[in-house]
C-alpha cells in the first residue's frame, strides 16, 4: 500500500498557515513557546540560501498540535500506521521548503511578482472577518505567524500562480484521443446523473410556494417563467433556474435526495433545506454507454469537465517539468538531522500493526503518493472555479487566517488535476456543500460557479 503524504495530511487536518508545504515560512526565529530556539542550525541550503532547522521544527510541532498528536505516543503510532520515521517526516518537510524556495527563485529570475494591492486586498479582506485587530493579531498568533509573513504566504502563493501560467505556455494541448480516453475513465461517474433547475422561495413563504407548485403541475405555469418571476436565487432564477448536473456540483442533501426521485420532466413537491423551499425539476438524466466511440457522446458540460481536467494534468506535469529541471540545476545540501528535536522519537517502540493495512480505506480525500513522492504543487489563492478570496468574503466567514487564505496552499498540494478530477467526482465547488450565494453572487456568479449552485442564494 502506499504511504500517506505528510503534506497531505496537513490539509486533510485543516492545517493551512503553519509554514509547512506549499507555505511559506514562519518565523526564522521560531521557540518551543518559551522563548528559546528548539536546536538552532542549519537544515538546508538551496543555492546558498537557507533553510533553517528552527523553521522545519515548528513546521512539525505545529502540526502534531493541529492533528491532536502532541503525546509521544500518539505521533508514534502515527508515524507507524502512515510508514513514516522522524527522519522522512524531515526529509519532507525540507524538500518541500526546498521547492518553496526554488519556486521564489525562479520567480524572481523570470521577473515574476505578486501585486502589492493584491495582496494588500486580500489581506484586508481576511482581517475583515475578525471584530477587533487583537482577534486578528490572536488568529495570526496562533499559527505562529506575523502579519507580514501572511502577506508573505500571500505573495508566495500568488507569485507561484503567475508562475505556472507562465510554464504553462508551453504545456501540450490535449489530443482528441487523450480527450476520449479521459473520458472513458470517467464515464461512469456521470451515469445516472441528473440535470435540474430549481425555484427557491424564503422558508417564511411557503404558502407562495405551494400555489406555484400547483400551478406548474397542472400546466397553467411554465417552470422556467416561474423560476424568472418567483425564484430568490438570482444566480440561477435568469436562466429558467438551471442548476447543471448533480455530479458536476455539490449540492445541499436535501436537494440531491428529492432530485434522485425524479424522472426526466418530473416536478418534485416542496423541498425544504436550510436555504429555504425549493421546487425541483429534472430536467435530464444522463445514461452512459459501455463504450464511448466519440467525445461528443457526452454532454457538451462533460465534455468540458475532461476537457478542463485534460488540460489541468497538462499544466501541472509542465510545471513539475520546470521544478525537476530546477531541483537537479540547483545547489542544494541537507545536513544531518540533529539530535534533541522534539519530534523525534524511537521507532523500535512503536512496531507496525500491518492488520490496519488491509482495512485501511483510500477514499478518505487523501491523495496518495508513491514512494518517490510527487513534487510539491502550490496552488493559487484563486483557482479556476473562481475566486476563493471572494467566497470567503461574501460567505461571511469569521475563522483564522488559515481557514480562507493560506490554506488553499495547502489543499493545493493536490494539485490542479487532482483539482479537476474532484470536481468531475465530488462536484465543482470542492469539499463542502456550496450552493449558490443568490444576492451575493450576483458579482461573482459568472466567475465562482455559483450560478451551477442551487440553494445558498437568498440567505446571503
Amino acid at each position: 500500500m502506499k504511504k500517506l503524504s505528510f503534506a497531505k495530511s496537513i490539509a486533510v487536518f485543516g492545517l493551512a498557515a503553519v509554514c509547512t508545504v506549499g507555505v511559506a515560512g514562519c518565523s526564522e526565529a521560531s521557540t518551543d513557546g518559551t522563548g528559546s530556539t528548539y536546536t538552532g542550525g542549519v537544515a538546508a541550503t538551496v543555492n546558498g540560501t537557507e533553510i533553517q532547522e528552527d523553521t522545519i521544527t515548528t513546521a512539525v510541532e505545529n502540526i502534531r498540535t493541529q492533528m491532536g498528536l502532541t503525546e509521544e505516543q500518539a505521533w508514534g503510532e502515527w508515524l507507524a500506521e502512515n510508514d513514516y520515521t522522524p527522519e522522512s517526516v524531515r526529509k519532507e518537510m525540507i524538500d518541500g521548503y526546498v521547492d518553496q524556495e526554488l519556486v521564489k527563485q525562479g520567480s524572481e529570475s523570470l521577473d515574476i511578482h505578486a501585486d502589492e494591492a493584491e495582496v494588500s486586498q486580500y489581506v484586508d479582506s481576511m482581517r475583515a472577518n475578525y471584530d477587533s485587530d487583537e482577534a486578528w493579531a490572536n488568529a495570526l498568533n496562533s499559527v505562529g505567524m506575523t502579519e507580514e509573513q501572511y502577506r508573505e504566504n500571500i505573495a508566495l502563493t500568488l507569485e507561484t500562480q503567475l508562475l505556472k501560467e507562465k510554464v504553462a505556455e508551453d504545456a501540450a494541448e490535449p489530443t482528441d484521443e487523450d480527450l476520449l480516453t479521459l473520458a472513458q475513465t470517467y464515464k461512469t461517474s456521470y451515469d445516472g446523473s441528473r440535470k435540474s433547475s430549481h425555484i427557491l422561495f424564503d422558508a417564511s413563504d411557503e404558502a407562495t410556494a405551494k400555489e406555484v407548485l400547483a400551478k406548474i403541475k397542472s400546466g397553467e405555469l411554465d417552470f422556467a417563467a416561474a423560476a424568472a418571476e418567483y425564484s430568490k436565487d438570482t444566480g440561477t432564477s435568469g436562466d429558467g433556474g438551471n442548476v447543471g448536473w448533480d455530479s458536476l456540483n455539490n449540492l445541499v442533501t436535501e436537494y440531491t435526495t428529492a432530485l434522485k426521485e425524479l424522472g426526466k420532466d418530473e416536478v418534485s413537491d416542496l423541498v425544504t433545506s436550510s436555504y429555504g423551499i425549493h421546487i425541483i425539476k429534472c430536467t435530464d438524466v444522463y445514461e452512459a454507454p459501455e463504450t464511448l466511440e466519440k467525445l461528443s457522446d457526452l454532454p457538451e458540460e462533460f465534455q468540458e469537465a475532461v476537457r478542463s481536467m485534460s488540460e489541468a494534468q497538462n499544466d501541472s506535469q509542465a510545471y513539475y517539468t520546470w521544478l525537476e529541471g530546477q531541483r537537479e540545476a540547483a545547489d542544494i545540501k541537507v545536513n544531518d538531522m540533529p539530535e534533541g528535536l522534539p519530534y523525534y522519537v524511537d521507532m523500535a517502540n512503536f512496531p507496525k500493526d500491518e492488520s490496519k493495512d488491509e482495512s485501511k480505506d483510500d477514499g478518505t480525500g487523501i491523495t496518495a503518493v508513491d514512494e518517490d513522492g510527487n513534487p510539491v504543487d502550490i496552488d493559487p489563492v484563486a483557482s479556476d472555479s473562481g475566486d476563493d478570496a471572494a467566497q470567503g468574503e461574501s460567505d461571511g466567514t469569521a475563522e483564522a487566517p488559515v481557514a480562507e487564505g493560506v490554506e488553499e496552499g495547502a489543499e493545493g498540494a493536490e494539485g490542479e488535476a487532482d483539482e479537476a478530477a474532484q470536481q468531475m467526482e465530488n462536484g465543482a465547488q470542492g469539499d463542502g456543500q456550496q450552493p449558490a450565494e443568490g444576492d451575493a453572487a450576483d458579482g461573482d456568479a459568472a466567475g465562482s460557479g455559483a450560478s451551477q449552485q442551487p440553494a445558498e442564494g437568498a440567505t446571503e
